[in-house]
């Protein structure tokens, strides 16, 4: 019966997840096929050195080579080599629960291995970046807050502050590192288990998708009992009573509190027996808390003053052509809201209240979405020189804005920017063509080829990759903060103070009542990490006072409420 168990779990190894996938992608007007391989990890069962050496250097490294052909998708070059590897879960500074900043190339090798899934990947010391000063990690410790965080937020201390709130939440994980569940059952439940947690995939009828197998198991659902996991921290299971290096996987989710879904490598499976006891211990990603400190400190700079406590002074655009809209179903208070996104430029921002921009299981806008669809494409005909920068909280609202202006705006002119190890079965099909996807990860085009974009799409934190290509301040003539009540305002920072110029026109929307759910330090939490930039600025004035110029609610025609209405655009 043991044989035969192990054998069943070593042909779901071989189905679920682990073997190469080959989306074949026609597009319209062209008869020639674009293959996409999306690979996952093949898991070894002992990473060479230079190999654990070069996913090192892979971590530091932000840099990417490649080109984007100008009338062509810039991934459809297929790999030169079919021994590329790929990973299925992101290998980045670190590993962190937001889209990610960093970019590699998988390296090559006859036996298609790739590093194991080890603790010796999970390479980022606590103590290396932005590491907590002392005398701030003593009060942490005795659950003191700095003093810093009982004044009141201002230029003068804004630096200061934030950085005792992202403190925090790196003492947080520390003070968790060392938590371990023992002797525990590991169930695998297949994707079916997934759709009926509530997961909707929205891909293409035709995207010939890949089954996964997870890893379940139980954890306290009393938050004082255990560590606040995240999509995309690490699990480490060891066989109960072996001294043997663990299996290494990501978090894929956290169920209902209590229930945690992890992805592992293909030795894993291998080895895995339904009765097998296990030892998890865990370990979190610091990469969007690295990019939020770096985020910070150059949002602090003096002339960035206006962005961070905004002033009731504006420079106006005389605007004298009547509009005409692409979207004939807009509501007076959505034309009115595009109407003022064109009439200016530097800061402040401009806030506009109302839904979030895409819903959770719809692929429709909504009504701020739509806003934000128009504002981009009457930007984008008005002159071949205006550069927009798109960005949200996650790949979901990104790739449905990139889905809403494709017909609109070709190929060569838009580039939806992702995380390095994003993994491909999670982009919609029919957006692909705008990514750059070479060598079994997304890669990011040269400067030269990102500056002749005129639309760039990407999630706040991911935007730091073309910080790092070399993309200035000022470079984006529009920025679109979208959903930014989502987000916390050091992670709305890392595209907003890397790359708004003075005079770059800012738009920022968000519902009220939403808040950023990934703030795991009780501290952070009650301090004001929760309170997104969008809901701060709000707040104050000239947009507590609801002045036309600077604020649009999309109040509902008809119920003369939000969050009640929505829209389709006909295609």
């Amino acid at each position: 019966m043991a044989s035969s168990n192990l054998v069943i779990q070593q042909k779901k190894a071989a189905t679920y997840g682990f073997k190469r996938v080959h989306h074949r992608i026609s597009r319209k007007g062209s008869s020639k096929e674009k293959t996409c391989r999306g690979i996952f990890w093949k898991a070894s069962e002992a990473a060479p050195a230079a190999l654990q050496r070069k996913a090192l250097k892979q971590l530091q490294s932000f840099s990417v080579s490649g080109s984007v052909a100008k009338k062509a998708p810039p991934w459809s070059k297929p790999p030169a080599s079919s021994s590329d590897q790929s990973q299925s879960s992101r290998l980045q500074a670190t590993f962190h629960s937001r889209p990610s900043t960093t970019s590699s190339k998988p390296s090559s090798s006859s036996s298609k291995q790739l590093p194991s899934f080890k603790r010796t990947l999970s390479l980022a010391s606590p103590n290396s970046i932005y590491a907590v000063p002392k005398d701030i990690e003593d009060l942490l410790k005795r659950d003191i807050v700095p003093q810093v965080l009982n004044e009141l937020l201002s230029p003068s201390t804004y630096k200061d502050y934030f950085a005792a709130l992202l403190y925090a939440e790196d003492f947080y994980t520390e003070k968790w590192s060392k938590f371990k569940l023992k002797s525990i059952t590991l169930k695998l439940p297949d994707a079916e288990i997934i759709k009926k947690y509530g997961k909707k995939e929205y891909f293409s009828e035709s995207h010939e998708k890949d089954d996964k197998t997870f890893v379940e198991f139980e954890i306290d659902s009393c938050r004082e009992r255990r560590p606040f996991l995240l999509s995309r921290d690490f699990a480490f299971a060891r066989p109960s009573g072996q001294k043997t290096e663990p299996y290494q996987g990501v978090i894929y989710r956290v169920v209902k509190n209590n229930i945690v879904l992890v992805e592992f490598g293909e030795d894993f499976y291998l080895q895995h027996h339904p009765t097998r006891k296990y030892d998890v211990s865990f370990s979190f990603n610091r990469v969007c808390l690295k990019r939020a400190h770096q985020a910070i400190e150059a949002a602090s700079d003096p002339s960035f003053k206006n962005f961070l406590f905004p002033g009731a002074h504006r420079k106006s655009i005389p605007t004298s052509t009547p509009l005409h809209f692409f979207n004939h179903k807009l509501d007076v208070y959505q034309r009115s809201a595009v109407q003022e996104i064109l009439s200016f430029r530097g800061s402040p921002p401009y806030v506009v209240e109302g839904q979030l921009c895409s819903q959770k299981y719809s692929k429709q806008l909504s009504r701020t979405g739509l806003v934000v669809q128009e504002a981009v494409l009457q930007i984008y005909q008005s002159s071949s020189k205006h550069r927009i920068l798109i960005c949200a909280p996650i790949n979901r609202t990104c790739d449905a804005l990139t889905q809403s202006l494709k017909n609109d705006i070709p190929e060569s002119d838009m580039f939806r920017a992702n995380a390095a190890f994003r993994e491909i079965d999670g982009v919609p099909i029919d957006i692909l063509p705008s990514c750059m996807y070479e060598k079994d990860c997304f890669g990011c085009p040269s400067i030269q080829e990102l500056r002749k974009f005129r639309v760039i799409l990407s999630t706040f934190v991911s935007s730091f990759r073309l910080h790092n290509e070399g993309i200035v301040a000022g470079h984006f003539s529009h920025m679109f903060l979208v959903d930014a009540s989502s987000a916390t305002e050091p992670e709305t920072m890392v595209a907003l103070a890397n790359l708004a110029g003075e005079n770059t026109a800012v738009i920022v929307t968000g519902a009220s009542g939403k808040h950023p759910g990934w703030v795991r330090s009780n501290i952070a939490r009650e301090k004001g990490l929760m309170r997104s930039y969008f809901e701060r600025i709000r707040d104050s004035q000239p947009y507590s006072s609801l002045h036309p110029k600077f604020i649009k609610q999309l109040v509902d025609p008809e119920s003369k409420s939000f969050d009640s209405y929505s829209y389709a655009r006909e295609s």
